[in-house]
C-alpha cells in the first residue's frame, strides 16, 4: 500500500458507523484459525472488516449512547493518532525520542496549568514536579500506591534499620471511598497491601470526620497508615469526595493523598467548576482522563526519574493528541464543550424532575443523571432491560444506597439537545408500557 492509497482508503473509513447486534463468541468462527501464510490484498481486508468487526463494534461516539463515561473523540485527535501510527517511536527515555518526551512534559504542564494545579505539580524548568500520560487511570492509581508504598518503607526503615520491608508491609493499610472504582481495590491487590473503604454520608462523598476515625482504630491496632484515594466524580453517581478536609488530616497524618478525578477533572478547566478541586494544595499526586472530555494524565509532585512514572518501560507518542486537540479548540473551545455537556445533563434532569413517576437519585453536578423510576429495583431492572434490548439508546446501572439506579451520561461530540428529548421520549415511553402492563 502506497501513500496514495492509504489516503484513500483512510477516507472510506471516516464515514463507517454501525451498531451491534451479535452474541458473544460470534467472531471466531467468521474468520480462520490461523494467520494467512501469503499477503492479503487491503480490498479482502475491508471487505472482512464490514462482514467481521463492524457488526461487533458498540459504537461509544452515537448521539444515543449514554452508557459508563466519554471517552476520546475528535478530528484533531485522530489526525494526532494516525501521525503517532506514522512515527513508531517508543519513548522508554530521552535519548529514545526527544520530541516525545520534550512535547509529553510540556503538554502535561499545559494541562496542569488550565487547572489552576499548584506550582510543585508542574514541571516547568526546574523539574520539581511533572505529569506522564498513563495508559488508564487504573495504572496512575497504582503507579501512585507503589511509590507511597515505597516512601513509606524507607521512611521507617531510615528510624528502625532493622525492620525488615516483609514485617513493614504487612502493618501496611491504604484507603479508599465505598465509591470508589475497582481499580482502586485492584491498585491495593497487585500492590500488596491492605485496602479499607470509608462509609460515605448521604450525599456519597467521604468527610474528614469519617476517615479520622478509621484511623485513630487502625493506628491503635497497630497498623500503618499509608495511603488514601480520594475520588472527585465517582463512577456511580459523580460524587466528590470532601478534600479540604481530607487533606490536612492525610498531610497531618503523613498519609499519601492520592487524587482519582478520571471522569470530572476534564471540568476542571473551567473557572466555575475549579472549586470541585480545592484542597489539590494537600495532594501527592492526581489523575484524570482529557478523553472525558486524548489520554489519561498523572500529575504527580513526588515521583523521580521520568522512565519509572509507570509500569511499561516504552511509550507512545501520546503527547501529540494533546498538542493538537489544545491547539486547534483552544481553552475557550474546550470549556465550551464541558459547559454543552453539563447544559444537556442538566436539561434531561429537568425532563426527569417532571414526570412524577421517576425521581432524581443523586446531585446532577456535571454530565451524569442518576434517576429511576418510583418503586422496586425490580422494577427499575426490567425498565433498563427494555430500554437495552430496544437498541436506540444505550444505559447501564449503578447501585446507591442499596437502590438500582440508571445513569444517563452525555458522552459524545455530536450529542444536541434533540438527541437528549428523543431518548426522554423512549425511556417515558417504556416506562408506561411497563406500568401499564404491571397495573392489569
Amino acid at each position: 500500500m502506497d501513500a496514495a492509497e492509504f489516503r484513500r482508503r483512510g477516507k472510506e473509513m471516516v464515514d463507517y458507523v454501525v451498531y451491534p447486534d451479535v452474541e458473544p463468541g460470534y467472531l471466531r468462527s467468521l474468520i480462520p484459525e490461523e494467520a494467512p501464510l501469503e499477503a492479503e490484498s487491503y480490498e479482502d481486508v475491508v471487505k472482512d472488516i464490514e462482514r467481521v468487526i463492524m457488526p461487533g463494534v458498540t459504537h461509544w461516539h452515537s448521539p444515543y449512547f449514554y452508557a459508563y463515561f466519554p471517552t476520546a473523540h475528535s478530528f484533531p485527535a485522530m489526525l494526532a493518532d494516525m501521525l503517532c501510527g506514522a512515527i513508531g517511536c517508543i519513548g522508554f527515555s530521552w535519548a529514545a525520542s526527544p520530541a516525545c518526551t520534550e512535547l509529553e512534559t510540556v503538554m502535561l504542564d499545559w494541562l496542569g496549568k488550565m487547572l489552576k494545579l499548584p506550582e510543585d505539580f508542574l514541571a516547568g524548568t526546574e523539574g520539581s514536579g511533572g505529569g506522564v500520560i498513563q495508559g488508564t487511570a487504573s495504572e496512575a492509581t497504582l503507579i501512585a500506591l507503589l511509590a507511597a508504598r515505597s516512601k513509606i518503607i524507607k521512611l521507617i526503615q531510615t528510624d528502625h534499620p532493622d525492620r525488615s520491608e516483609t514485617d513493614i508491609i504487612s502493618k501496611l493499610v491504604a484507603y479508599s471511598s465505598d465509591q470508589a472504582h475497582s481499580s482502586v481495590e485492584r491498585a491495593g491487590l497487585i500492590g500488596g497491601v491492605r485496602m479499607k473503604k470509608i462509609p460515605t454520608d448521604s450525599k456519597f462523598s467521604v468527610r474528614g470526620a469519617a476517615l479520622q476515625k478509621v484511623l485513630e482504630e487502625d493506628r491503635a491496632a497497630g497498623l500503618i497508615p499509608f495511603f488514601f484515594c480520594a475520588t472527585l466524580g465517582t463512577t456511580p453517581s459523580c460524587a466528590f469526595d470532601c478534600i479540604t478536609e481530607l487533606g490536612p488530616i492525610c498531610n497531618a497524618e503523613k498519609i499519601w493523598m492520592h487524587i482519582d478525578a478520571a471522569y470530572a477533572g476534564s471540568a476542571f478547566i473551567c473557572p466555575e467548576f475549579r472549586p470541585l478541586l480545592n484542597g489539590i494544595e494537600f495532594a501527592d499526586s492526581f489523575n484524570f482522563n482529557p478523553h472525558k472530555c486524548c489520554s489519561l494524565i498523572h500529575v504527580i509532585s513526588h515521583l523521580i526519574s521520568l522512565q519509572h512514572w509507570q509500569i511499561p518501560l516504552g511509550r507512545r507518542f501520546r503527547s501529540l493528541k494533546m498538542w493538537f486537540v489544545f491547539r486547534m479548540y483552544g481553552l475557550k473551545g474546550l470549556q465550551a464543550y464541558i459547559r454543552k455537556h453539563v447544559g444537556l445533563a442538566k436539561e434531561f434532569e429537568s425532563l426527569v424532575k417532571a414526570d412524577q413517576r421517576f425521581e432524581i437519585s443523586a446531585d446532577v453536578v456535571l454530565g451524569l443523571v442518576c434517576f429511576r423510576l418510583k418503586g422496586s429495583n425490580e422494577l427499575n431492572e426490567i425498565l433498563l432491560k427494555r430500554i437495552n434490548s430496544a437498541r436506540k439508546i444505550h444505559l447501564v446501572p449503578c447501585q446507591l444506597a442499596g437502590k438500582f439506579v440508571l445513569r444517563f451520561a452525555v458522552c459524545a461530540r455530536t450529542t444536541e439537545s434533540r438527541h437528549v428529548r428523543e431518548a426522554w421520549s423512549h425511556i417515558s415511553h417504556l416506562a408506561s408500557e411497563l406500568l401499564q402492563e404491571l397495573r392489569h
